[in-house]
């Protein structure tokens, strides 16, 4: 998986999210990388893709229960690595 697609994922661990709000959440991601890893997620079966017949359209985006169940585990690793990242930055 990709730093993109983790990043993604952490992102969706709070709820739903529209692709604007998914933009904003997930700094540094280009508008082609984040369609690339929603697609890439939504075909692993870790995020869902809801498609509402509005004008203007509106999309939005959740973890499906294997995305749950995936951030179940990932999290505390994610987490882990947050409370050392400087310890590791500096080993490097």
């Amino acid at each position: 998986m990709s730093k993109w697609g983790v990043r993604v994922l952490l992102a969706l661990t709070d709820g739903t999210h529209r692709w604007g709000e998914l933009r904003r959440e997930v700094q540094g991601i280009s508008e082609k990388m984040l369609a690339s890893t929603l697609r890439t997620l939504e075909a692993d079966g870790l995020v869902a893709r809801t498609s509402y017949p509005e004008v203007p359209p509106r999309v939005e985006y959740a973890l499906t229960d294997l995305g749950r169940e995936l951030m179940g585990h990932m999290l505390p690793l994610v987490q882990r690595v947050a409370e050392r990242a400087d310890g590791i930055v500096q080993e490097a």
